[in-house]
């Protein structure tokens, strides 16, 4: 399984307007609360546990000191009959030195926590860290200016003002691991450590199907022409709420030129070099991302030859 993807929980999306409900859930003493401070999710234990970590559900009132009285309390969905909520509490300072979560865990920024604790918790996180970012960033309606109140259990904002409803996005992209036989191409953003490459992505743009989007980003980023897309899988990436698409893309030749307004490089690596990337290995200074990453999944995929 890819990170960040299976969330375990049933959303329960036909009670997020009954107001009495959530309520009544939100004082449950049974529910559970993940409190998010700067975005970063709340983790039980030292922070020098081993992996995997448990993920800091808290029950409700633990927290609530930490949150000011409009701070968006999401709820996520119910784990059997087990309401989950995340909370922000950034207003606080550091809640887990000082206050009711003290000694209790840690805050730990959502990538790295995605890659501590369980796969199923994981997908919490993303879920949690994706909503509570875009109530941070929709404060304000973007028609006439005016402050928006959070409806609908965290799933919709409305403008007191002009009445304009706002609802969460997620922003498709499409990552895609183009091959040519026994190689593969890879690309080395700029902003990306020495010698880490990755399988090339972009935005979709509007009008654009996922296919014309896979071959315009790798005609764009490397003058790479390529025939049959094909797709392999998608995971939520909550930075700030994207949904990948994997894709394959069969190249029509090996010829590549870098965009160097887009990338920093772009190679082919041939499968037994990519074989060895995946287990974590570095070959003459080149590396792959982890596998929190699609990207790595995808390298993977077509490196142990199961596409």
């Amino acid at each position: 399984m890819i990170p960040f993807a299976g969330n375990p929980l049933n959303r329960a999306s036909e009670k997020r307007t009954d107001s009495n409900w959530i309520e009544s859930k939100r004082r449950d003493p049974s529910s559970l609360v993940l409190p998010m401070w700067r975005l970063e999710p709340f983790l039980l234990g030292p922070e020098k546990s081993e992996p995997p970590i448990e993920l800091g559900l808290v029950r409700p009132g633990i927290a609530d000191s930490l949150a000011d009285a409009d701070a968006p309390c999401i709820f996520l969905g119910l784990d059997d009959d087990t309401a989950v909520f995340a909370l922000d509490v950034s207003a606080s300072g550091d809640p887990a030195n000082v206050g009711p979560l003290a000694g209790l865990g840690y805050f730990r920024d959502a990538r790295m926590a995605g890659s501590m604790v369980s796969m199923k918790d994981a997908a919490i996180i993303a879920q949690a860290k994706a909503m509570i970012d875009w109530h941070r960033r929709h404060g304000f309606c973007p028609g006439c200016g005016a402050p928006t109140k959070v409806m609908d259990a965290g799933y919709r904002r409305l403008c007191a003002k002009c009445n304009a409803e706002h609802f969460p996005r997620v922003d498709p992209v499409v990552i895609m691991l183009a091959t040519d036989g026994e190689a593969c191409l890879v690309g080395r953003g700029k902003q990306f450590p020495p010698g880490m490459f990755s399988a090339l992505a972009g935005f979709v743009e509007p009008g654009e199907t996922i296919e014309e989007a896979v071959r315009r980003e790798l005609m764009e980023e490397a003058s790479v022409k390529v025939g049959e897309v094909t797709y392999y899988a998608t995971q939520p990436w909550p930075f700030p709420s994207s949904l990948m698409i994997g894709c394959f893309a069969k190249a029509e030749s090996r010829d590549a030129k870098v965009d160097e307004n887009e990338l920093a490089e772009v190679r082919w690596i041939e499968r037994r070099v990519a074989r060895e990337l995946i287990k974590g290995k570095e070959l003459d200074g080149l590396r792959v991302p982890p596998p929190i990453a699609i990207a790595h999944h995808l390298i993977k995929t077509w490196a142990l030859g199961e596409k």
